[in-house]
């Protein structure tokens, strides 16, 4: 059973991309085969702390300089020698500049890569838009045989990394900058095809990831006090989507709001609504950016300029309950 963080453990705020280089250092130790290829940015995601842990595992980072085509295909060749190959960079370059390679080397031959960039969505901050990248769930989740993880916070961030170890052929890990509470207990293991609840509740459903999961538990709150009992869902696993847990949830409560920090097409709130369309239809409300690029500003002030944030979920709530 899974366990969740404790009040006290929810104060300790860390970014799931923290996560990275440690857990591959442990699965090193463990003799688990993993190499680590970097575009350059081993310092930003942590794939530096990797090759740090030991003498050997200095010679398992590759860095590739600023070339990330380059680096999925130095990944694809090492997996084709055997090892389990994992991907740093940041997210608009690890998946949107080397989608090409991506696709057509990595997805097309289902070659044991797994694609773990950093520093995806507003969160990354005053880098501004053009570094935002809020289309890469869409670009992963499309590809076929590419499982699709987004975790919500260290605990889960280190959970999926060792899920991407076992689970053969390509993945995808999306993990970002900003630091956020803890939702899950130290050492939790997750397992994909399989989401969470968080909460229960019986008026409304509110299935979110990444770092949405802190806004959504703060929307319930806020809505036990106006009266509303909200159900959350952490679908960490995009793909394959726990269609089972999200349509019990959405027969119970009658109404879903998704919740992501990504472009509403393509990623969890078309998976959700697609799972839905094809099995009980349900009023549904999405928060997620609406057709828009990112802009430079905090990771708050973003959150709450561009509507990601709890009171926008609040609000979405509202908006279906009233109906």
């Amino acid at each position: 059973m899974v366990e969740f963080a404790t009040p006290e453990q929810a104060q300790e705020k860390k970014a799931t991309r923290a996560a990275f280089g440690v857990t591959l250092a442990e699965l090193a130790e463990e003799g688990v085969p993993v190499v680590a290829v970097d575009a350059d940015l081993s310092g930003s995601t942590t794939t530096a702390k990797f090759a740090k842990a030991s003498d050997d595992n200095a010679d398992r980072l590759f860095n590739c300089g600023i070339a990330e085509q380059n680096m999925i295909d130095v990944a694809a060749g090492l997996s084709l020698a055997g090892q389990i190959a994992f991907t740093g960079s940041f997210a608009v370059f690890g998946t949107g500049r080397a989608y090409d390679q991506i696709r057509n080397t990595v997805a097309y031959s289902g070659l044991n890569v797994k694609i773990c960039p950093t520093h995806a969505g507003v969160s990354v901050g005053p880098d501004g838009g053009s570094h935002q990248m809020l289309e890469d769930v869409a670009l992963m989740r499309e590809l076929p045989g590419m499982t699709v993880l987004v975790p919500a916070d260290y605990e889960a961030a280190r959970s999926s990394i060792k899920l991407a170890a076992k689970t053969d052929g390509p993945v995808y890990v999306r993990m970002g900058r900003a630091a956020v509470p803890a939702v899950y207990a130290p050492g939790v293991e997750l397992e994909v095809g399989r989401a969470y609840v968080l909460r229960e509740g019986t008026d409304v459903t509110i299935v979110a990831n990444g770092v949405e999961i802190r806004e959504a538990l703060l929307a319930a709150d806020e809505l036990a006090e106006r009266g509303i009992s909200a159900e959350v869902i952490d679908a960490f696993c995009v793909k394959p989507l726990d269609e089972e847990t999200i349509l019990a949830s959405a027969r119970k409560t009658g109404r879903v709001v998704v919740a992501e920090e990504h472009s509403k097409f393509g990623g969890l709130c078309s998976a959700v609504a697609e799972t839905l369309a094809l099995n009980h239809p349900t009023r549904c409300a999405f928060v997620a950016m609406n057709d828009k690029f990112g802009k430079s500003g905090s990771f708050e002030e973003l959150m709450s300029y561009f509507g990601l944030d709890s009171k926008a979920i609040v609000e979405a709530v509202e908006s279906i309950v009233a109906k």
